[in-house]
């Protein structure tokens, strides 16, 4: 629930991981979004597969692929929450379109109460403009939900201000112009964009490119509340499907990069935030 996003950012960087849902398989993604938590996520956005995912890179399309062709559904993914052993918040990351059919009347209210009913805590609408978010907004507000929202570095003036009126939870930074997608280094916008969002009491957590520990160390002492990152680890996901390696084998190794991440975004943030004397 919405309480569990505010504790998760309460105690330094949130570490934020993303995959998708039933990614290659029912049975072993449940084991490696396990392994997230293990390797110290803060939260978990949990991707519903979207037949156009239009935000995402290769890297999330071909999850979404695998995802699919495994069957994962609407209904499926709320079986696969209820079925995950975490104890951290976890956040839908979907497309409004799959939001608004489900269930018997349209509009977002069935889904949201749903989610709700199986302990998710919000959501992530990469197609919803602030503009037209009122019904889900609404919905997430009788349900006690969070409703998180994407700010380019490009986001400015009026339309900054209506996203930021509409977010909670935290609002989720994008580190760069484009697509989703692992980078070989830093966006030098980051900064920029977090110094344009420091008047909104809102946890900044910021995503797209987030490859290594370095590059979450870099963004949390510029100042980020939280990293998100989703290719990194979707890449492991694809290169244990790929060579037909042990479903242990891999959440073993997305463990072991959840750490480095982890670990990389504490070291940012003992740069920024003076040490108790003695310590």
């Amino acid at each position: 629930m919405a309480d569990d996003l505010d504790a998760a950012f309460a105690d330094g960087p949130a570490f934020v991981p993303y995959l998708a849902a039933g990614d290659p398989d029912y049975e072993s993604s449940l084991k490696y979004v396990e392994a997230l938590e293990r390797g110290g996520a803060d939260v978990i956005e949990l991707g519903l597969p979207f037949s156009e995912p239009v935000a995402e890179g290769s890297t999330i399309q071909n999850a979404v692929v695998r995802a699919l062709e495994g069957g994962m559904t609407p209904d499926r993914f709320f079986q696969f929450v209820d079925d995950l052993d975490v104890d951290v918040p976890l956040v839908c990351m979907t497309y409004y379109n799959l939001i608004y059919q489900y269930g018997d009347e349209p509009g977002p209210r069935p889904f949201v109460e749903r989610a709700a009913e199986l302990g998710l805590s919000g959501f992530v609408v990469p197609d919803l403009p602030a503009e037209e978010a009122d019904p889900l907004r609404d919905a997430c507000d009788e349900f006690g939900l969070d409703l998180v929202f994407i700010v380019a570095p490009t986001t400015r003036g009026e339309r900054l201000d209506r996203i930021m009126s509409q977010v909670s939870g935290y609002v989720y930074v994008q580190a760069r112009l484009g697509v989703t997608g692992a980078q070989d280094d830093v966006s030098g916008q980051t900064e920029e964009s977090l110094e344009r969002l420091a008047d909104y009491d809102v946890p900044k957590a910021v995503g797209f490119g987030i490859k290594t520990g370095d590059h979450a160390e870099r963004i949390v002492a510029a100042g980020a509340d939280g990293i998100i990152v989703g290719s990194a680890l979707v890449d492991i996901v694809a290169e244990g499907h790929e060579t037909g390696e042990s479903a242990d084998a891999v959440a073993a190794r997305l463990e072991e990069k959840a750490r480095e991440l982890k670990d990389g975004a504490l070291r940012g943030y003992e740069q920024r935030v003076p040490q108790a004397e003695g310590k």
